[in-house]
C-alpha cells in the first residue's frame, strides 16, 4: 500500500481547536501530516512565525503522524520539495467553500497531480477561527473553549 502524506497549510494565528479536528480526523486517514505553517506577512499575524511554529508543535505532540513545518513559497513547490500530493483544507461555511474552492482549482492549474482533500470541522468547532480568536484577546475575553488548552498560556502571554 502507498504512503499517503498530505499537507495541511495554513497561518495558524494560533491554532485553534477547529484546526485540532481537521488535524486528529486526517491522522485517521493518512500515514503523515504535514502542518505548514505560512509566513504570511501579508496577513499581519498577531503571533511570530517562531511562536505560532511553537504552538502548533505543542498543540499536535499527542499526534505521531504530525509534523510541523514552515513555508513561504507557493503550496504546489512545498508539494514538490515533501513529495505530497494531497492538501487538506477545513471548510466551516459556505465562503470558505468559495475561496477554498478557487484555491484548489488554482493549485491544479498549476500542478495537476495536486488533489485537495476538503474537511468539514464537527459541529462544537464549526463556527471557531484564528480571525475569531484574536478578535476577542485585545480584550481579555475568554478564549479557553475555542484553543487548546496546552497554548493557552502562550496566547494569553503574547506581549
Amino acid at each position: 500500500m502507498e504512503f499517503r502524506r498530505v499537507i495541511y497549510p495554513g497561518t495558524f494565528d494560533p491554532i485553534t481547536n477547529g484546526h485540532l479536528d481537521i488535524i486528529r480526523r486526517a491522522c485517521a486517514m493518512f500515514d503523515e501530516i504535514i502542518v505548514a505553517v505560512a509566513k504570511n506577512d501579508a496577513k499581519k499575524p498577531m503571533f511570530s512565525l517562531d511562536k505560532r511554529i511553537e504552538m502548533v508543535e505543542k498543540a499536535t505532540k499527542e499526534f505521531p503522524k504530525v509534523k510541523v513545518i514552515s513555508f513561504c513559497s507557493l503550496l504546489v513547490n512545498l508539494s514538490d520539495e515533501l513529495n505530497a500530493n494531497i492538501i487538506i483544507r477545513g471548510l466551516r461555511a459556505v465562503s470558505d467553500f468559495e475561496y477554498e474552492l478557487q484555491m484548489g482549482y488554482a493549485n491544479a492549474s498549476l500542478k495537476k497531480e495536486l488533489e485537495t482533500v476538503y474537511l468539514m470541522p464537527t459541529l462544537e468547532n464549526a463556527f471557531i477561527s484564528s480571525s475569531i480568536v484574536r478578535s476577542i484577546l485585545p480584550f481579555n475575553g475568554e478564549v479557553s473553549h475555542l484553543v487548546p488548552k496546552i497554548i493557552l498560556d502562550d496566547i494569553q502571554n503574547r506581549n
